[in-house]
């Protein structure tokens, strides 16, 4: 495993775990210029209330502004969960030339488990793409999330029940 990877991989985690604090779905991503971390950003869609604020792409927005150009050519993006069709998209159109992630997305994976955008040669950009870096941390990070968030939503549920 490349311990570079693993170091940006770490800072996505920090970022994931943001996420969670707040009661959002814990997935963070940075992105890396020239061996400099240049963005950050965790999900944000609940406080937001906004479909389009997932962590790549708020990494990828603030990537732009910091750099003055869409074209992010020689960035790489570090991402706790593999990127969903929007996601890679937006990592497609502005040109990221490398993406880092932890752990698979059965549900909406398209860096390689329900498809794989990021390398179809029909596109007129490619990715290198590399998974499974820091797999289980990430993976455990969501699924600890989500149990806390059945069990919160199991209470609610028998504390409105015995209010009856």
């Amino acid at each position: 495993m490349n311990t570079r990877d693993e170091r940006y991989m770490k800072e996505a985690i920090k970022e994931a775990e943001k996420a969670g604090a707040i009661l959002e779905v814990p997935i963070g991503a940075v992105i890396v210029v020239n061996d400099e971390i240049v963005a950050r950003a965790h999900n944000l869609r609940e406080t937001s209330q906004n479909a389009i604020t997932h962590a790549e792409t708020l990494a990828i927005q603030e990537a732009c502004e910091k750099l003055g150009t869409w074209r992010l050519e020689e960035a790489e993006l570090y991402v706790t969960l593999e990127p969903c069709p929007m996601c890679s998209g937006a990592i497609l159109l502005s040109r990221i030339k490398k993406v880092v992630y932890g752990a698979k997305d059965p549900k909406a994976g398209c860096a390689g488990t329900l498809m794989n955008l990021l390398q179809d040669d029909r596109f007129n950009h490619q990715c290198e793409v590399i998974h499974g870096v820091l797999e289980e941390e990430c993976g455990t990070i969501l699924s600890q999330f989500f149990r806390k968030l059945r069990e919160r939503k199991k209470e609610m549920k028998r504390n409105n029940s015995s209010e009856l």
